[in-house]
């Protein structure tokens, strides 16, 4: 059992409030995963062409000092800032550059997503304590999702702890568990798609940004999720421009929507929803089996 939270902010007024509505949406989940706590938040902060990579070592860190090897190595500016135990870079180097960039000068540093908008930060512990230490009350943004982990088929780590980015901007969190998604790696594998962990969750980020990468949009890459994926689950998935959920065909991994001229907003439990503002104007609903939302 695990909880799942997500924000979409239609009110460009609110994005400045957006890590404050989050945290307490994620600590009403705690009791539903109080192993581990995540959040990828977007907001539209960069200069053309750079993109922004989340960065975490299995240890404390000199960020500041892996800066200047950081640039030598990928041969152009790069900007690191702290969060926690974890940072952030902003420079123009590409994906692959950057995991080179990595291999070569900072073997031990984690990389958990990356894109235009796109930060990730994930952590042992539960969610007002990840939330708390990494500063998520004062992060501004458009929109964000966020998952409170009770671990079943994977360990209690940071790595495997979600949300999970499978590509530039994508990123997915989980309620639930995969029966085939061994098989599904080996095919994405054999694709030269690789994971980082053994995390079943981890393996349908990957897919559905290869869909995407393929020319698909959102929607259908969780159409192709239904049609390959067995087990039961409900997913919220985010990419730079949208938000979409999905449940599996017997829906019993629980979610609620609740829309305003506002925000969009989902979570597990409706209770996560109660101190949104205006809620109690809001049009709350249960998305049906393979009823796939896009906003």
């Amino acid at each position: 059992m695990c909880g799942i939270a997500g924000l979409l902010l239609k009110n460009e007024d609110l994005q400045p409030l957006l890590g404050k509505l989050m945290v307490p949406m994620l600590d009403h989940l705690t009791s539903r995963g109080p192993d581990s706590a995540g959040i990828a938040i977007y907001d539209r902060d960069l200069e053309p062409g750079e993109l922004k990579y989340s960065l975490s070592a299995p240890a404390e860190l000199d960020w500041d000092s892996l800066e200047p090897p950081l640039a030598e190595e990928l041969g152009t500016e790069v900007r690191l800032e702290r969060r926690g135990r974890q940072a952030v870079c902003v420079t123009t180097a590409s994906n692959d550059e950057m995991k080179h960039a990595l291999g070569n000068v900072a073997p031990g540093v984690r990389l958990f997503g990356y894109g235009r908008a796109l930060e990730l930060y994930k952590d042992v512990g539960s969610p007002l304590e990840v939330c708390g230490a990494y500063g998520i009350a004062n992060r501004s943004g458009y929109a964000a999702i966020g998952h409170t982990r009770m671990a079943t088929e994977s360990a209690v780590t940071t790595e495997h702890s979600h949300p999970f980015a499978g590509g530039c901007d994508i990123s997915l969190v989980h309620n639930g568990s995969f029966s085939n998604y061994a098989s599904i790696r080996r095919d994405l594998a054999a694709e030269g798609v690789e994971c980082d962990t053994d995390n079943d969750s981890e393996v349908a980020a990957r897919y559905i940004a290869r869909e995407m990468a393929g020319g698909g949009d959102l929607k259908d890459a969780l159409y192709g999720v239904m049609r390959t994926f067995d087990g039961f689950f409900t997913l919220l998935v985010a990419a730079e421009d949208s938000i979409a959920v999905v449940r599996d065909a017997s829906a019993c991994k629980p979610l609620v929507v609740a829309e305003t001229p506002e925000y969009v907003a989902v979570a597990s439990e409706y209770v996560a929803l109660t101190d949104l503002p205006g809620i109690e104007e809001a049009r709350v609903f249960e998305p049906q089996p393979e009823e796939i939302f896009t906003w």
